[in-house]
């Protein structure tokens, strides 16, 4: 068997309709899939069961790695051993990342993904409930901030379903849900995403003042004069955010 490492974030699912569910949402086109942190391979045995799939998988951890090579011989070479959010790309072409994911890095694997967005059209990830809640966020609400508006402007969200603690070994201290990203149907134009990062984290660093004061280092006076910068930052849906790009000042 293996041992539980609590510094490694490791919650291994172990209920069975849960895995179907998931696998369940995987796009039927998949043709290339990457499993982030089988753990003890309950969504790997089914990955692994799909027809037709270049599927890797990347684990840190070697005790488990020496688990599921031992346990599933067929991924003898598909397990690259390393940390997630240091790892180039596994494959050349489009993929699909799928995974019960360590919720102590959870927000940074969202980010990973953004920066491979061009080649992950589809993710499906296990993550903490509040986390979920974040990122499939709208304007308007308490916490929509810069993880909901940097997701958004590149994915549509899905917020699938919630996990309970029992589903787990061993049971989280928190709720747990999983949600899905797809591209978005009309893309949204933005001068760039250094701008686009910049101004979400500029308004939403200090999202209790009006987003004249939060922002004003970032345009001129004369656009700061503009009704939207009486707004506060949760107010403003991704449109907004991205039209603003094109107003900042040149670094």
């Amino acid at each position: 068997m293996y041992t539980l490492k609590k510094s490694l974030g490791q919650h291994f699912l172990k209920d069975e309709n849960i895995c179907k569910k998931i696998i369940a949402s995987l796009p039927e086109n998949a043709v290339q899939i990457l499993e982030v942190g089988p753990g003890g391979g309950a969504l790997t045995k089914y990955l692994l069961q799909l027809p037709k799939i270049d599927f890797k998988a990347v684990e840190l951890d070697e005790e488990k790695v020496g688990f599921l090579l031992n346990s599933y011989p067929q991924l003898n070479g598909k397990i690259v051993t390393r940390d997630f959010l240091e790892m180039e790309k596994p494959f050349e072409n489009e993929f699909t990342v799928v995974g019960n994911f360590p919720y102590n890095i959870s927000t940074q694997i969202i980010f990973k993904i953004l920066d491979w967005k061009e080649s992950v059209p589809c993710m499906i990830g296990m993550f903490q409930k509040e986390v979920a809640q974040r990122i499939v966020s709208k304007e308007g609400n308490k916490i929509y901030g810069i993880l909901s508006v940097l997701v958004q402007t590149f994915y549509k969200v899905e917020y699938l379903f919630e996990v309970s603690e029992k589903c787990f070994n061993p049971p989280p201290k928190v709720k747990s849900a999983v949600i899905k990203l797809t591209p978005i149907a009309e893309k949204v134009n933005i001068k760039s995403e250094a701008k686009l990062k910049q101004l979400v984290k500029a308004a939403f660093n200090q999202r209790r003042k009006t987003l004249r004061n939060a922002v004003r280092d970032l345009f001129t006076v004369e656009v700061l004069k503009k009704e939207i910068f009486n707004k506060r930052a949760e107010q403003l849906c991704v449109q907004d955010f991205a039209l603003l790009t094109f107003e900042m000042k040149e670094a």
